[in-house]
C-alpha cells in the first residue's frame, strides 16, 4: 500500500478570483513518458498481444492521473476551480476523487482585519490539498486530513500575528504574473507555470515549507518543520514511519492505540533509535520530562520502576512512551529477564537480500546472526541459553544481542496464558449426579451408606436436613472422609470401654480434648472448602474434587480467587497475574501444576503488542 502523497497543492480564493499559487512537485511529463509508464509490459517476447477483437473491445479506456508516483494530466486551472471552495465548505473535511487520485484537505477561512474601519474587513479562503492514491485506506486519508488542518491553523496564526500569509500570497501572484507576461511576450507555450514555480520556490518561504513537508513525508513520514521561524509543526505518519525500521510493515494508528490502551506498569520500553534523536518528536513543553525519562531508561526496568527513578508520575510516563511509540522511536516489551521466552518472528527478514546479517556482524564482531538466532527456532528462554558458570560479560553480550534482534523485529516474545477447563469423565456426567453433589455441598451431611471400598461423590443420594453440620464426635464417618479420604481426616470416635481407674479417666479427658480441637480445626477447613467450591457449578466442582490439591484450603483458596478475578480465561499471561496479584512466578507455576487437571497453559504472543509488527496479508 502506497502511503506517500502524489502532490501538495496550494489554492487561494478571494474577491479577485481563484488561483493555484503553488504545487509540488511541479514537473510535467510529456505524452510519450506517460504512455510508457502506464502501458502494460509484456512478460515474455512470446506473449500474445490482444488486438481488441474480444468482448471487452467496447470497454471504456482506463484513465490514470498518476505518472511516476506524481500527479499528471490535470491542469492548474482545473485544480484551482476544483479546490476554490465556498465559505460554507471551510473549516471541515473536503474530499474529492478523480479517476485514480483522491484529494483530501481542510479549507481554512481567513479574516483580514481592516483596522478601525470595519468596512475594510475582508475574507479569503486558503486550501492545502494532498493528492493521494485513490485506494488509500481510511486511516491514511484521516492522517492527511489532520495534517492539512494543522497547516491551516499554523498559517492562520501567522496571518493574525504578522500578516505572513497575505505577504506570501502577493509574492507568489507577482511571480506568476511575471512568468505569464514573459511567455506571452516571446509567444512561448507550455513552460510558463514551471518557470513561475521555480521562482516561487526560490523566493517564497511558504513554498519551501511545502517542499520540505513533501520530501519528509516521502522519506521518513516524520515532520518537524518551522513556519516563518515562529511556529513548529510536528507530525507523524505512522504508516510510513514504521517502514523505516522494517520495510513492508504498515502499522495503522488503530493498532498503536490498542497497544497503548493495553499499556500496564509492568511493561517496559525499548528504544529503536539513538536517544539524541528523541527530542525532535517531542514539543518543547515535554522536553524536560523526556530528558528525565531518558536518564532513567533501561530495557531491564519496568515503566513503574523508570517512573520512580525519574521522579515522574506513571501517567506522564505513559504519555511520553505512547508518543515515542506513535513516532516509531520506541516499542513496548516486557523487561528483559531470564524467564522471558522468545521465538523467531514469523515475518523476520532473514532472506539472502537482507542487510541485517552485515549490520549484526558490525555490531557484534565475530558473531553470526544466523548462528545466534538459530537458538530461537523453537520457543526458548534466555535462562536456557546461559549457565551460572558463564562469565557475566558473556551473559551481558547475549542480552545485548537479544535486544538488537528485538529492535529489528527478528524475535517475538511469547507469554504463558492459563485456561480453566474442567476435565471429567463422560460416563459420570449425568444430571442426577450433579444434583446430588449440590445437595451434599448445601446440606452439609451425607446419608448413611453401606460399607464400600470407595465412596462415589456423585452417586445419587437422598437429601438430608439442612441443619448445620455438627462436630462428628460420635459418628463413624464424616463428610471429609467421604469426599477427601486421602487428605482430610477427623478425630477418632471415643472408646466404648469404660475406664477402670482415675489415671485412665484423666488420660481419657486429655485425649478427648485434643481430639475435639483437631476435629474443630478440621471442620473449619471443611467448611472453608465447601464455601470455596460453591463458586463453581456442579460439574466443575466434581472435576475439582478429584484433584488431591483441592483438599488444601490454602491452595484451593488461591485458585478460586484467581478464577473469580477472571485470570483463567486465557486472556491474561503470567506476568500480568504476578503484578496485579503480588505473586511470584514459582507460586503460580506450582498452583498450575497442582491443578493441572483443570488448568491448561499455552504460550503465545501478546496480541496488543504483536499487532505492531505483523505484516497485513
Amino acid at each position: 500500500m502506497e502511503v506517500t502523497p502524489l502532490s501538495i497543492i496550494l489554492v487561494k480564493s478571494d474577491s479577485k478570483g481563484d488561483r493555484l499559487l503553488f504545487r509540488y512537485p511541479f514537473n510535467v511529463f510529456n505524452g510519450t513518458q506517460f504512455q510508457t509508464s502506464v502501458a502494460p509490459a509484456r512478460k515474455t517476447p512470446y506473449s500474445i498481444v490482444h488486438n481488441g477483437d474480444d468482448v471487452l473491445q467496447n470497454a471504456p479506456p482506463i484513465v490514470s492521473n498518476i505518472c511516476f508516483d506524481q500527479l499528471y494530466g490535470i491542469s492548474d486551472d482545473v485544480l484551482a476551480t476544483l479546490f476554490a471552495v465556498k465559505s460554507e465548505l471551510c473549516n471541515q473535511k473536503f474530499e474529492l476523487k478523480v479517476n485514480d487520485v483522491r484529494f483530501v484537505s481542510h479549507p481554512t477561512l481567513v479574516k483580514v482585519d481592516g483596522g478601525e474601519d470595519q468596512k475594510n474587513t475582508s475574507y479569503f479562503r486558503i486550501n492545502i490539498v494532498f493528492a493521494l492514491h485513490a485506494q488509500a485506506s481510511y486511516s491514511i486519508v484521516k492522517c492527511y486530513y489532520e495534517l492539512s488542518k494543522r497547516i491551516g491553523v499554523a498559517l492562520l496564526y501567522e496571518e493574525r500575528r504578522v500578516a505572513y500569509l497575505s505577504n506570501e500570497m502577493k509574492q507568489m501572484v507577482a511571480c506568476m504574473d511575471e512568468a505569464t507576461a514573459a511567455v506571452q511576450e516571446h509567444d512561448q507555450t507550455g513552460s510558463g507555470n514551471n518557470n513561475a514555480f521555480d521562482t516561487i520556490l526560490k523566493d517564497c518561504t511558504l513554498a519551501q515549507f511545502i517542499k520540505t513537508i513533501y520530501h519528509d513525508l516521502c522519506t521518513t513520514g516524520l515532520l518537524n518543520v518551522t513556519l516563518n521561524d515562529s511556529v513548529t509543526l510536528s507530525f507523524c505518519l505512522p504508516q510510513k514511519a514504521y517502514q523505516f525500521h522494517k520495510k513492508g510493515v504498515v502499522v495503522e494508528p488503530e493498532a498503536i492505540d490498542r497497544c497503548l490502551h493495553a499499556l500496564k506498569p509492568y511493561h517496559g520500553m525499548l528504544l529503536l533509535v539513538d536517544p539524541s534523536e528523541l527530542l525532535d518528536c517531542v514539543p518543547p513543553s515535554g522536553a524536560r520530562m523526556l530528558l528525565q525519562l531518558i536518564e532513567a531508561y533501561n530495557p531491564l526496568k519496568s515503566l513503574q520502576n523508570m517512573a520512580s527513578d525519574a521522579d515522574l508520575l506513571i501517567e506522564n510516563v505513559y504519555q511520553l512512551v505512547g508518543h515515542l511509540v506513535y513516532w516509531a522511536k520506541a516499542t513496548i516489551i516486557y523487561p528483559l529477564c531470564e524467564t522471558n521466552v522468545y521465538v523467531i518472528a514469523p515475518d523476520a527478514q532473514l532472506n539472502i537480500h537482507s542487510n541485517l546479517p552485515d549490520k549484526f556482524a558490525t555490531k557484534f564482531p565475530g558473531m553470526s546472526l544466523f548462528e545466534v538466532i538459530s537458538d530461537f527456532s523453537l520457543p526458548t528462554s534466555i535462562g536456557h541459553l546461559t549457565t551460572p558458570l558463564q562469565h557475566p560479560a558473556r551473559q551481558g553480550r547475549l542480552a545485548q544481542m537479544v535486544l538488537w534482534m528485538l529492535q529489528n523485529h527478528l524475535l517475538m516474545q511469547l507469554h504463558t496464558y492459563v485456561q480453566f477447563i474442567a476435565a471429567y469423565d463422560d460416563e459420570e456426567d449425568s444430571s442426577g449426579s450433579c444434583r446430588s453433589l449440590d445437595k451434599i455441598i448445601q446440606n452439609g451431611t451425607a446419608p448413611e451408606q453401606p460399607a464400600q471400598p470407595k465412596i462415589n461423590v456423585c452417586s445419587s443420594l437422598p437429601a438430608t436436613s439442612s441443619q448445620p453440620l455438627a462436630v462428628p464426635i460420635n459418628r463413624k464417618h464424616s463428610l471429609s472422609e467421604e469426599l477427601f479420604p486421602d487428605s482430610l481426616t477427623l478425630a477418632s470416635t471415643t472408646s466404648n470401654t469404660r475406664p477402670s481407674s482415675a489415671s485412665h479417666r484423666s488420660n481419657r479427658t486429655t485425649t478427648s480434648s485434643t481430639d475435639n480441637d483437631e476435629s474443630i480445626a478440621s471442620m473449619e477447613d471443611e467448611d472453608k472448602i465447601k464455601r470455596l467450591l460453591s463458586a463453581f457449578d456442579e460439574c466443575d466442582r466434581r472435576a475439582i474434587l478429584k484433584i488431591p490439591a483441592a483438599s488444601n484450603p490454602d491452595d484451593l483458596a488461591l485458585m478460586v480467587r484467581l478464577w473469580q478475578a477472571g485470570y483463567f480465561k486465557g486472556e491474561h499471561h503470567l506476568e500480568e497475574i504476578m503484578y496485579f496479584e503480588n505473586l511470584r512466578r514459582s507460586q503460580l507455576l506450582q498452583l498450575v501444576d497442582k491443578f493441572r487437571d483443570v488448568l491448561t497453559i499455552y504460550e503465545t504472543e501478546d496480541p496488543a503488542i504483536a499487532s505492531l509488527y505483523t505484516v497485513p496479508q
